[in-house]
């Protein structure tokens, strides 16, 4: 209600007001584009035009970059089909849900893995992300189903046989979920695997998951991309805890990592039901900006993953500076709601300056909407966030998942999730 209350006042405010600490279009061949200025060269002057401008960055973004994707699925249905109250020695009820969508004469399925807390009091928040491996890998709990997708078998993780995941592959992946802090700060985890969605081998790419149920969508230069089937997932993962009752789905955090942090960015921002985004690592086509020209660009996005994104985004192979836009946009659409980009030292393609630009970008739009925006303050120094309504920190080491980037997201959670 108080940012309903601020945001009426400020549509009736005039945007000079509001001046944000990065002068967009002032930086030489590297000048950001400006989220306040419509494609006609109009300026955004009150909170109402911000919302016909959101929609036109939205418009955009889709098209050039992200691909178009369905909208709520008519024919979708959920059935739990384990349901284990004292799962985690009693810590916690276990629940694992197929999601079922038909469209089309196919029909396409996912598991949820859901975890809530036993202690706290229900509706209980909750931070759904994608996960790389399989349900199973997130912890050793013998009660999550294994996977019936592909499954990688790699030197990071060498559990899958022919494709499958084993028993093997039980907490493979658990350094990178922290599922007993997040139970015990009051949180359900929920988690779904990225190949039973989609795809992320390239010579499979549009041809599993939630992709043939939409082949007039891969019929375009604006396709339905993997990043967007991974996105649009996660907000079906939503439609489903809209259902559960232990969930409060209107403080329902989104969350990824590497190219999962790039699928939860974009759920962000095309799904406002989603209270907060964490985001870690997410680096180009995530939470850096293209024009630095520092690590990942979209010649090897588009060249080694083509799938990610839509064809669109070829013709500015070479050109990224000649976007229409930047990942700050990203972030624009995602506010006022809270956003946190995590980094680490050592991942250079990550571009850490990168992604501390793309926050420093993003305050403008934050506190034209009536919220502390990112703290005016230089890069900080090795574990020691930076937090307002937009959120930051670099710790040491390179690209992982590790205890203290968990930390960091369940105070800010904390903040602005937790009644």
């Amino acid at each position: 209600m108080r940012l309903i209350m601020r945001n009426l006042l400020f549509a009736l405010t005039p945007l000079c007001a509001f001046v944000p600490k990065i002068v967009y279009g002032q930086e030489g061949n590297r000048a950001l584009p400006d989220p306040f200025t419509f494609n006609s060269g109009k300026k955004v002057k009150s909170v109402k035009e911000w919302e016909e401008r959101r929609k036109e960055i939205l418009e955009t973004m889709t098209r050039e970059m992200y691909g178009t994707s369905p909208g709520r699925p008519k024919n979708m249905r959920f059935e739990v089909f384990d349901l284990d109250k004292k799962a985690l020695g009693g810590k916690a009820t276990r629940k694992q849900v197929t999601v079922y969508i038909a469209e089309n004469g196919r029909e396409a399925r996912f598991d949820l893995l859901v975890y809530v807390p036993n202690q706290a009091k229900h509706p209980v928040p909750a931070i759904i992300g994608l996960n790389f491996i399989g349900n199973q890998a997130i912890h050793a709990d013998p009660g999550i189903k294994l996977t019936t997708a592909w499954v990688e078998n790699s030197r990071m993780f060498p559990c899958a046989a022919n494709g499958k995941a084993t028993d093997a592959c039980r907490g493979v992946n658990a350094s990178q979920w922290a599922v007993d802090s997040i139970l015990a700060r009051g949180y359900a985890l929920v988690t779904l695997y990225r190949e039973e969605v989609a795809s992320d081998r390239k010579e499979y790419a549009f041809q599993t998951g939630v992709h043939p149920l939409y082949p007039a969508l891969q019929q375009r230069e604006d396709n339905f991309s993997t990043v967007a089937a991974w996105a649009w997932a996660l907000s079906r993962g939503l439609d489903y805890l809209e259902t559960d009752r232990d969930i409060d789905a209107k403080r329902v955090a989104v969350f990824g990592f590497s190219r999962l942090g790039k699928a939860a960015l974009w759920a962000g921002a095309t799904d406002r039901r989603f209270a907060a985004v964490l985001s870690n690592e997410s680096g180009a086509g995530g939470g850096k900006q293209f024009r630095r020209g520092i690590g990942e660009d979209i010649n090897r996005l588009c060249t080694v993953f083509p799938h990610w994104y839509a064809r669109s985004l070829n013709k500015y192979k070479g050109k990224d500076t000649e976007l229409p836009f930047d990942q700050h946009f990203v972030l624009s659409l995602i506010a006022p709601r809270p956003v946190y980009l995590a980094t680490a030292e050592d991942d250079k393609n990550a571009d850490p300056q990168g992604e501390f630009a793309t926050a420093r970008a993003a305050d403008g739009i934050y506190r034209f909407l009536g919220t502390s925006g990112f703290p005016d303050v230089p890069f900080p120094a090795l574990n020691r966030p930076v937090s307002g309504q937009i959120g930051f920190h670099i710790r040491p080491g390179g690209h992982d998942v590790k205890m203290f980037d968990w930390i960091q997201f369940l105070n800010f959670s904390d903040l602005h999730l937790q009644k």
